[in-house]
C-alpha cells in the first residue's frame, strides 16, 4: 500500500500532537467495532461452553402435587375380576349368559359367566376386597385409590398398549414419560429424565413405550433388562479407560461446541441434536448408572422388603431412580420372556396366580418403602394393564379381552388414599359408573405434575400435538 504523505490516517502517531475533533472520532470509532467483537466472542464462548440441557429443570404450569411416576405396567390385560374387583353374583350366575356380557366384541361368552377361582377379603380401614393372590399388596389399600371403570378403544394387545402408554393406537406419537421430560426436564444431569425396565422381554412394541417420537432426542427413554443387570458391566462400551474424566468432559465439550456449531449450520437438523444429546447423556450416565443399578448398597433390611424376584428388583432400581430425580420410571412386568404376560386367555387360574406372586411382594415394597422415606407424597405409582379380562369363560379356565371396563390403581403423589372411584356392573364386564377413558387417565396424571393438558402441545407437520389430543378431563375427585 502506497501511504498519501497529507491522509492524517497515514501518518505516524505522535501522542503530543493535536487532534481535530474529526481525526478522533475517526480512530475511536474503529475501536468501537472492536469492542463490540470482542464482546461477542466472549459470549458466543461463553454460550458454547454452558449449552443449556434440554433436560433442565423446567417450572411448572402450577403448583405440583407430584415430582415423578413410577408406572408398574402388566402388559397382556389382568384380570379385573380376580385381582381387584371383586364380583361375588359370578358364583350364582356361574353359566349363564346374561345380555349385559353377551356382547359381540368378547368372542367367547358361550361357556357364561365363569365366577373367581380366588378369594376375596376386605382389608384395611377403608375395607377395599381384594384377591388373596395380592396379599402383600392388599396391605397397602389404604394408601391406594382404585379406578375400576377404566376403559379404551379396541381389545387387541399392540394397540391397546400403544393407547395406555402414547395415547394413541399407533407407535407414532411421544410417550407418557417423554412428555413428561419435555414438560418438565429432569432433576438429575447425570441420568436419563425417563427410564424403562422389564424383567425380561420388552412389552410389544418395544421402545415406542418409552420413545420421543417427534420431540427432541433428549426426551427419549432409556432401556434396561433387569435380568442382564450387572453394575460393574452396565455401560462398559461407554467408558474410556485411557482418560480421566476431566479429560473425557474437555473432550466432550470441545465436540459438542463444534457439534453446535454444525447445527447451526444445518438450521437445527433433529437428527444432529438428538445425536448430541445423546453423546452428553452417554458420558454423564457411564458414572452415575452403575451407582443406581447396584442393589447391593441397599441393606439388607430393605433388600428383605422387596424379596428376590426380578421385577422386585426393579421396584428397588425404580425407588433409587425417583430419589436422584429421575422424572419417570415404567417397569412392564415379564416372566419367563413372554412380552405380555398378562395374557392368560386359556390359562387364566394358573398362571394369574403365578404372575401376581412375582410382582406383589416388591410392588407393597416399594410403597412402604417410599412412604417411610418421605417420597410418596411427591410419587405417583400406577398399576395397570392395557385392558381387562372378560368375567365370561374362554373355554374352561380362561378369559377373553375386555376393553369396556376394567381396573387402574394410583398411589401417593396427590391421590385419595384409601379411595375407590368408579365400578363396573355387577359382573365387571363393562364400566357403570364413572367411565374413565385412557385419555382422563392422561389428563390426570399430566395434573397431578403439574401441568395442563390442554397448554403441554408441541407443534409438528403443521399442527400442535399433546398428549391427550383432543380428549381428555381431569378426574378431579381421586385428587387429594
Amino acid at each position: 500500500m502506497i501511504l498519501q504523505k497529507n491522509d492524517p490516517m497515514n501518518a505516524p502517531l505522535d501522542i503530543h500532537a493535536s487532534l481535530t475533533r474529526r481525526e478522533a472520532l475517526h480512530r475511536l470509532g474503529a475501536g468501537f467495532g472492536g469492542i463490540g467483537l470482542a464482546q461477542m466472542l466472549g459470549e458466543a464462548d461463553t454460550a458454547s461452553t454452558a449449552i443449556r440441557s434440554p433436560l433442565a429443570p423446567k417450572a411448572p404450569h402450577f403448583a405440583p402435587k407430584a415430582k415423578h411416576v413410577i408406572q408398574l405396567f402388566m402388559p397382556g390385560g389382568p384380570s379385573q375380576v380376580d385381582t381387584f374387583d371383586y364380583k361375588p353374583l359370578l358364583a350364582r350366575h356361574a353359566g349363564e349368559r346374561p345380555d349385559i356380557v353377551n356382547r359381540k366384541t368378547l368372542r367367547n361368552t358361550k361357556n357364561g359367566l365363569l365366577p373367581s377361582p380366588f378369594e376375596f377379603k376386605q382389608h384395611g380401614r377403608c375395607g377395599k376386597w381384594v384377591s388373596d393372590i395380592f396379599p402383600h399388596t392388599a396391605e397397602c389399600v389404604d394408601d391406594i385409590c382404585f379406578i375400576h371403570s377404566m376403559h379404551t378403544d379396541i381389545p387387541e394387545h399392540a394397540g391397546a398398549m400403544m393407547m395406555f402408554n402414547l395415547g394413541h393406537l399407533q407407535p407414532s406419537r411421544p410417550s407418557l414419560g417423554s412428555w413428561l421430560c419435555y414438560g418438565l426436564g429432569s432433576e438429575n444431569e447425570e441420568l436419563p429424565g425417563l427410564v424403562a425396565m422389564s424383567p425380561r422381554a420388552k412389552p410389544r412394541g418395544k421402545a415406542a413405550h418409552w420413545g420421543n417420537s417427534f420431540l427432541p432426542g433428549a426426551y427419549s427413554g432409556v432401556y434396561a433388562n433387569i435380568a442382564e443387570m450387572k453394575p460393574d458391566q452396565i455401560l462398559n462400551h461407554l467408558k474410556n479407560p485411557h482418560l480421566s474424566r476431566n479429560a473425557q468432559r474437555r473432550q466432550a465439550d470441545l465436540l459438542s461446541r463444534l457439534n453446535h456449531l454444525d447445527l447451526e449450520r444445518q438450521i437445527q437438523d433433529q437428527q444432529l441434536d438428538s445425536s448430541i444429546q445423546a453423546m452428553e447423556m452417554a458420558f454423564q450416565m457411564q458414572f452415575a448408572v452403575p451407582d443406581v443399578f447396584d442393589t447391593a448398597k441397599e441393606s439388607s433390611a430393605t433388600r428383605e422388603l422387596y424379596g428376590d424376584s426380578e421385577f422386585a428388583k426393579g421396584c428397588l432400581i425404580a425407588r433409587r431412580l425417583v430419589e436422584r430425580g429421575v422424572r419417570m420410571v415404567q417397569i412392564s412386568h415379564s416372566i419367563d420372556g413372554y412380552d405380555i404376560a398378562w395374557d392368560t386367555g386359556h390359562g387364566n387360574i394358573h398362571h394369574h396366580r403365578e404372575l401376581a406372586n412375582k410382582c406383589d411382594q416388591g410392588i407393597a415394597a416399594l410403597i412402604q418403602d417410599l412412604k417411610l422415606r418421605g417420597l410418596l407424597d411427591e410419587t405417583l405409582v400406577i398399576w395397570g394393564g392395557e385392558f381387562g379380562r372378560a368375567p365370561t369363560s374362554e373355554g374352561t379356565k380362561g378369559r377373553d379381552h375386555d376393553h369396556y371396563g376394567f381396573t387402574v390403581w394410583m398411589a401417593g403423589g396427590g391421590v385419595k388414599p384409601g379411595f375407590t372411584y368408579g365400578a363396573t356392573d355387577e359382573f365387571g364386564c363393562s364400566a357403570a359408573e364413572n367411565p374413565v377413558h385412557v385419555h382422563d387417565l392422561h389428563a390426570t396424571i399430566l395434573h397431578l405434575m403439574g401441568l395442563d393438558h390442554e397448554k403441554l402441545t408441541y407443534r409438528y407437520s403443521g399442527r400442535d400435538y399433546r398428549l391427550t389430543d383432543v380428549h381428555g378431563e381431569v378426574l378431579h375427585d381421586i385428587i387429594a
